[in-house]
């Protein structure tokens, strides 16, 4: 019985320090970091920026904690998934798939900031 107490006690430290529970917040988070930059990119509609968008989105998801981090990934995958099957270039893809994982990583995405691009973004 005691055993059994302290494996249940343990279980429960255990997952409280992971901090489970947070995993679902983050990732609603995230995906809000992901759609906000989408709509920055479309609003802004400035040439060569599109890669700054996919880092900074990235970035400030993956920010969130695991749970940001994961939606950002789901998010990119499936949306390179679709631009490649609707015909758009698998080098352009793979482009973009390094830009989403350069902010995800924790990079700066100010490293793929097209000159001239307003401050407001």
């Amino acid at each position: 019985m005691k055993l059994l107490v302290a494996g249940i006690f343990l279980i429960l430290i255990v997952e409280t320090n992971a901090q489970w529970y947070n995993f679902p917040i983050e990732a609603a988070k995230g995906a809000g970091d992901m759609w906000r930059a989408y709509s920055d990119m479309r609003e802004a509609n400035w040439k060569d920026s599109d890669k700054y968008f996919h880092a900074r989105g990235n970035s400030d998801a993956a920010q969130r904690g695991a749970g940001g981090r994961w939606a950002a990934e789901v998010i990119s995958n499936t949306r390179e998934w679709v631009q490649e099957r609707l015909g758009h270039g698998a080098e352009d893809s793979e482009a973009d798939q390094a830009a989403n994982r350069w902010g995800r990583d924790g990079n700066d995405p100010n490293h793929f900031r097209p000159e001239g691009l307003p401050n407001k973004y």
